[in-house]
């Protein structure tokens, strides 16, 4: 099992940024991708970004923040971090922070193995 934290959170002004960051710890040996979602209050939780967790670095980043998130790993400290630039009201969500064994993308978030507890993210207009 692998235990997750947010940080980061918080209220910032649109066209603002924010980074996010999320430590792991234990069994984070098994983990293939690591990855933030967002929920915003009425909505589905959706995939924002997402990283590999071992070997060559691969990001994967939904439409809606392509260009403006961007998805940072440490193995050395086990974290992952999420800076977002250009923030807009619609970005408005809590965002978790997910840990997957199997190494796809396109898991469902529901096939994630792992969840933080998410941190609130407020974009004013």
């Amino acid at each position: 099992q692998v235990q997750l934290v947010e940080s980061g959170g918080g209220l910032v002004q649109a066209g603002g940024s924010l980074r996010l960051s999320c430590a792991a710890s234990g069994q984070i040996f098994n983990t293939a991708i690591m990855a933030w979602f967002r929920q915003a209050p009425g909505k589905e939780r959706e995939f924002v970004a997402g990283i590999s967790w071992r070997g060559l670095i691969i990001g994967r980043y939904a439409e809606s923040v392509k260009g403006r998130f961007t998805i940072f790993r440490d193995i050395s400290k086990n974290a992952v971090d999420l800076q977002m630039n250009n923030l807009k009201p619609d970005d408005t969500a809590v965002y978790y922070c997910a840990a997957a064994k199997t190494r796809d993308f396109d898991l469902a978030a529901d096939e994630y193995d792992s969840w933080g507890q998410g941190t609130q993210v407020t974009v004013s207009s």
